[in-house]
Parts: C-alpha cells; sequence; structure tokens
C-alpha cells in the first residue's frame, strides 16, 4: 500500500509560451488536488531558461532561476521540458538529450480538466493541457506536447517529443512519428501515419500519410518542401542511433 503523497517541487525548463501555459496547468492541478482534500503533488520552484536576459525575472509570478544547466544542482525537483515552436520543433529533442537527466527525473503534467481514458498510458515529461481527451487505448510517448482542446480518439500513437497544436484531432488508429509538429486545428483522418519530424500547417486535413521530413499544409494537405534542418538533423540522428535508413518506417513510434 502506497503511503501519503508528498509535495514534490517542479521546474520548467523554458520561459516562453509553452511554459508559461504548462505554469498555469501546474498551478491549476495544485488547486485541484487542494480542493479534494489532497496535498498538492507538485510545488512550481520556477522556470530555467538559458536567456541570460531572464535570470532573476519573474515570468508570470514564477520566478526564472537561471539557466537549463540548473537542473543538475537542484537534483531533487521533477522537471518537464517546454520548450518548442514550428520554427524549431526539434529544440526539446536537443534539449534533453544534452540535460541526460534519468527518466525518474521527469513529470508527467495533465490538466485537470484533461480526460485521459483508464486504458490510455502517457509518457514521462508530457504534458496535456486544458480540455484535452483522450479516448481509448491512446499511447503517447515522453515529451509530447499537446495544446488545449487536442482529441485523439482510440488506438492513436503518438511519438516521443511529437507537438500536437491546440484543436487538433486526430481519427483512430492515427500513427503521429517522433517529433511530428502536428499544426494548430489539424484533422488527421483514422488510420493514417503522419512521419517522423515531419509537420502539417494550420488547418491541414491529412487523407493520406505523410513522410517523415517533410512539411505538408492545406485541406486536403499535400507536400510542400522538405522540413527545416533542425529536424532533418534530428531525422539523421534517429536513424544513426538505430540503425535505419532516415525516414524508414518503425513498427511503432512510441519508445
Amino acid at each position: 500500500m502506497n503511503g501519503p503523497r508528498h509535495t514534490e517541487d517542479l521546474l520548467i525548463v523554458g520561459a516562453g509560451g509553452f511554459a508559461r501555459e504548462t505554469a498555469q496547468a501546474v498551478r491549476d492541478v495544485a488547486a485541484a488536488d487542494v480542493a479534494r482534500g489532497l496535498p498538492p503533488r507538485w510545488r512550481l520552484a520556477g522556470h530555467l531558461d538559458d536567456d541570460p536576459a531572464l535570470a532573476g525575472r519573474d515570468v508570470d509570478g514564477a520566478p526564472v532561476l537561471g539557466g537549463s544547466h540548473r537542473v543538475h544542482e537542484l537534483g531533487a525537483a521533477r522537471v518537464v521540458v517546454c520548450v518548442g515552436s514550428p520554427r524549431d520543433y526539434a529544440v526539446r529533442a536537443r534539449l534533453v538529450r544534452r540535460l541526460g537527466l534519468p527518466v525518474t527525473r521527469y513529470a508527467t503534467v495533465v490538466h485537470p480538466t484533461a480526460v485521459v481514458s483508464g486504458s490510455s498510458v502517457l509518457g514521462a515529461g508530457s504534458v496535456l493541457l486544458a480540455h484535452c481527451v483522450l479516448t481509448a487505448a491512446v499511447r503517447v510517448g515522453s515529451h509530447v506536447a499537446v495544446m488545449p482542446q487536442v482529441v485523439l480518439t482510440h488506438d492513436d500513437v503518438v511519438g516521443d517529443f511529437a507537438t500536437l497544436a491546440s484543436g487538433v484531432r486526430l481519427g483512430g488508429g492515427v500513427r503521429l512519428g517522433r517529433g511530428a509538429y502536428v499544426g494548430a486545428g489539424s484533422l488527421v483522418r483514422e488510420y493514417t501515419t503522419v512521419g517522423a519530424w515531419s509537420l502539417t500547417g494550420m488547418g491541414s486535413t491529412v487523407l493520406a500519410d505523410v513522410p517523415a521530413g517533410e512539411v505538408w499544409a492545406g485541406s486536403p494537405a499535400r507536400r510542400l518542401r522538405a522540413a527545416d534542418a533542425p529536424a532533418l538533423d534530428e531525422l539523421r540522428t534517429d536513424g544513426e542511433m538505430t540503425g535505419r535508413r532516415p525516414g524508414t518506417r518503425m513498427e511503432s513510434p512510441v519508445a
């Protein structure tokens, strides 16, 4: 039998928009815990950001404690890495690799308004923001960013480091590869694959498989070009680590 839960410190790596949204989710989780008569699972210790101009400042009431390297000095705290944008959606993977933390250091943040079925699984370091829904047997990997009002339906599989921007809807059985970025408001047809380190533009309707390392957009979505260099670098790194040719489809994108 587990003992009483203790409140843990939580550090958010990053101080931009996603990090601020995650900080608010942490506060909302704590408030929901207290309303249920439970001790808060986390105390927001602050942000870590590698921009030296932010050191010592407050971001929405939370202090910036210094650069990301301080995770090693503050070893008792749990961590979530909340960086990335469509301009460089590979930065989260690079930062996690550089920090080299054990998986046990990473927290998983789920906003209290999110609905996660008992048959679904979330990886370490992932963040689900407000009003997300995971219906049945959904598998979400590690360090995944799920923005508000995303709906993942039965048997979806989301690879590590993927990003689902606000309002994304995945049909059943969709596979999102490692590091894939699905733009705000995108719709992805059931049993479709969005390849590793690919990107779909805002409002896209994805009706066919998107190969790894490509940018698609439109309704229906079509190829625009190859992904930017940071994403292609990650795709090559993944191929070197697994011994596969970059872009080769994996059996499952979740580690």
